[in-house]
């Protein structure tokens, strides 16, 4: 039985085809490498924990209880779970406008 593969000590020259298709799919791994690195880094940093400063008391009417919070320029917004949205000076904290929600 012979064998299909020469034994010789000479090698083989790769193919121009075959080298092209080598370094494509190298280069690709290695921008596919450097994008998951790229983005778990933008993760890291853009979910770091920094949240805007809230004051550190907010008092809300009787029975009001907060379900979300909102923050803009110079105000931040509560919305409570009746059916109400409370709009708070950011510097004092007092109450600048209530709004029903229907």
């Amino acid at each position: 039985m012979t064998d299909p593969l020469p034994q010789s000590d000479d090698a083989v020259p790769e193919p121009g085809p075959l080298r092209l298709l080598r370094l494509l799919v190298t280069t690709l791994t290695v921008v596919m490498i450097v994008g998951v690195v790229v983005v778990v880094g933008l993760l890291v940093t853009r979910l770091s924990g920094r949240t805007p400063p809230l004051p550190d008391q907010i008092t809300l009417p009787d029975g009001a209880k907060a379900q979300a919070v909102t923050m803009g320029p110079g105000w931040y917004a509560i919305v409570t779970d009746d059916q109400r949205i409370l709009i708070f000076d950011a510097t004092s904290g007092n109450l600048r406008q209530s709004v029903e929600i229907d």
